[in-house]
């Protein structure tokens, strides 16, 4: 494996692969299943190990409550409009929903009623001009932990890592300052002026982990700038607000990976010196009994030219093992060389038991934008099956450092389309083909990882690359799911082409020569996609054989185009993000929200909720929703009866949280 770095010495231990906190009797009348966790566990399955809801009874499933992202109750005045996409999941624990609300709080609903139980509603001065404040918007999640009667929230606030007692909702005055722990601090000798982190903390062997978001945006004024603050990720005390360590992801001097950071022409710093961004804009994912945290890391800066930061630059588009206590690396694999695609690590890391050629496995598993599953034994860090180091395309952007080659999976195959061919193309009839060769001749295109390219403002010049997936495909911040029992993956994936285009810098601050003119979707002939079907899909992958069971659309997609509307064609998928729930005999899957959507196909999202069949992806139910799935769906049980919750929107509505039950 390329620059894997020397591997201290681990100690084998046996871990119980335990998908979600049970507090319950046999009896399923008081039986109670949690979601303590933004993705379920530690592990990141989204897997619920309930069945009351099942093949037999989903059939009644029907919604039971609804309740805004931003509860009338907890307004205090305050007439901001609901967010039309919210992205926040809930937990629950212990018979409440924990939520991040549309005004940057943290509320608890009852988990049967969806009533306000509680609100943190610190204080919030008036503007100059006597305006009412606009509050900070809902972050995707929050974390949980538990010991005794000390129960807590974790939360992240603007630039603060806030704790709340679980029960009352008010601040530990115990934890950093009465309550709070500013994240602006403790980056060593860094100074950072600007923090936020929209994904959920992780609370394992009692410390907080807590990634960042550091300008890690595509716009041209930020990618014009080559110097940034560092994604570095941090580890707090969950009783005290301590922190603990900082996990540099640019590796400094002395540090292992240091090294993949060169010098650039013209330079007297080591691009490691000024280089920002590798943040973990993720959440983690942990194993407790191993005491290893494992990080998804993202693109330096900037994400389409590098240039100015010659080398492999470790640790960024890499999967990082950290021993959970300390922050001391364990193990890492590097994804992407170089990144110039903005191939982030968008989602949390899946960790399952497997068995592969009748050898036990404990593996941990990471979906990406580049459609690829990486797998790994997660005490060693080695892979499960082959990963190749194959040649790649150079580019041609003066400046430009270019990586030989990129790692390649030889299992499990990718899930969906990689660079592209004319094979690629559209072609419900001939006439849409011809029109989509006609449009592809406008930009660089090729195999996978053709680099971005100089806009050509020649008459008849190119426009930039086509690349593809996209800045939004296949696999995002949605991320995946898994049943721990079969070690199946269940990977939603957007059918998604992006044109990376570069321009010279004109921006007064810009210390680059080339920046990214803004990431865009191009439409295909007659408003269609580009590329052939499925736009938007959920794929089952057994990690136990490294295959694909079975791939299914997500939805009827554009079937009733005027241009395609006769041909009586399947169902080709909407592109909209959406992410699974699992549990014990089904998986359910929303459309995606029609919201938030520049980088995905036009149409994208829809308002069907469905329940698939595990083993096939055959649709068993559904249920139009009052808007499309805007987050993770859960799914928990309170005193015997099973409740699953979606978060749901569109562009003419409201956001709201979705309780839906049995009879």
């Amino acid at each position: 494996m390329r620059d894997r770095l020397t591997r201290r010495s681990h100690r084998v231990l046996g871990v119980a692969m335990g998908a979600l906190l049970l507090a319950s009797g046999p009896s399923a009348a008081g039986q109670t299943s949690e979601w303590r966790a933004y993705a379920a566990d530690q592990a990141s399955t989204k897997y619920a190990p309930l069945d009351q809801i099942n093949r037999d009874t989903v059939h009644d499933l029907e919604i039971v409550w609804r309740q805004s992202t931003i509860p009338d109750a907890t307004r205090q005045g305050n007439s901001m409009r609901a967010p039309s996409a919210s992205q926040n999941t809930p937990l629950m624990a212990r018979g409440r929903l924990y939520i991040s609300t549309g005004l940057g709080m943290v509320t608890a609903l009852d988990a049967v009623t969806g009533e306000v139980v509680w609100f943190d509603a610190p204080s919030v001065p008036l503007a100059a001009d006597g305006e009412e404040p606009s509050r900070r918007t809902a972050t995707r999640g929050l974390g949980y932990w538990v010991d005794g009667d000390d129960a807590r929230v974790l939360a992240i606030i603007g630039s603060d890592l806030v704790a709340l007692n679980a029960d009352s909702g008010e601040r530990i005055a115990g934890f950093g300052a009465e309550g709070a722990v500013d994240l602006l601090q403790g980056f060593d000798d860094r100074v950072v002026d600007q923090f936020r982190w929209r994904s959920a903390p992780l609370v394992v062997n009692d410390v907080v982990i807590v990634g960042s978001l550091i300008g890690d945006i595509t716009s041209q004024t930020m990618a014009a700038l080559k110097e940034m603050p560092p994604g570095d990720v941090r580890g707090f005390d969950v009783r005290t607000g301590e922190q603990l360590w900082n996990f540099h992801t640019i590796p400094r001097e002395g540090e292992p990976g240091n090294e993949t950071w060169l010098t650039a022409l013209n330079e007297d710093r080591a691009s490691w010196e000024y280089t920002g961004n590798t943040n973990m804009w993720a959440s983690p994912s942990a194993d407790e009994e191993l005491g290893y945290v494992y990080l998804p890391l993202s693109t330096p800066t900037s994400d389409y030219y590098g240039g100015h930061r010659p080398g492999d630059n470790l640790f960024a588009e890499s999967l990082v093992c950290l021993d959970a206590r300390t922050g001391e690396r364990i193990w890492h694999f590097q994804a992407v060389h170089h990144g110039l695609w903005d191939y982030d690590f968008p989602a949390a890391p899946i960790l399952v038991d497997v068995t592969v050629d009748g050898r036990a496995i404990k593996a941990v598993a990471i979906v990406s934008k580049q459609a690829f599953t990486y797998v790994f034994d997660r005490i060693t860090g080695e892979p499960v099956w082959p990963i190749e180091e194959r040649p790649v395309p150079p580019g041609n952007v003066p400046g430009e450092w270019y990586a030989a080659t990129q790692p390649f999976p030889t299992k499990p195959p990718a899930y969906d389309q990689q660079g592209v061919s004319l094979d690629d193309l559209i072609d419900f009839t001939p006439a849409l083909r011809e029109e989509a060769v006609a449009m592809l001749a406008d930009f660089v295109w090729g195999p996978f990882f053709t680099s971005p390219s100089l806009i050509d403002e020649r008459p008849g010049g190119t426009q930039g690359t086509m690349s593809v997936p996209g800045l939004a495909g296949g696999t995002d911040w949605n991320g995946a799911g898994a049943d721990p029992e079969t070690g199946i993956l269940y990977v939603p994936s957007n059918h998604s082409g992006t044109v990376i285009g570069l321009g010279r810098s004109e921006h007064p601050r810009s210390n680059v020569d080339w920046v990214m003119t803004r990431p865009r979707h191009i439409p295909g002939p007659q408003g269609l996609p580009l590329f052939k079907p499925p736009y938007g899909r959920l794929v089952a992958i057994d990690l136990n054989a490294g295959e694909i069971l079975w791939t299914t659309a997500n939805g009827d997609g554009p079937r009733d185009h005027p241009a395609i509307a006769h041909l009586n064609l399947p169902p080709l998928g909407h592109g909209g993000r959406a992410a699974p729930l699992v549990t014990k005999s089904l998986v359910f899957f929303g459309e995606g929200a029609n919201v938030g959507a520049a980088f995905l196909a036009e149409g994208s999202g829809g308002k069907m909720f469905r329940a698939l069949d595990k083993a096939t992806g055959d649709v068993v139910w559904e249920l139009e929703l009052p808007g499309g799935t805007t987050a993770a769906p859960i799914s928990y049980m309170v005193d015997g009866k099973q409740f699953i919750v979606a978060t749901v929107g569109w562009e003419d509505m409201e956001s709201e949280y979705v309780g839906l039950a049995l009879p």
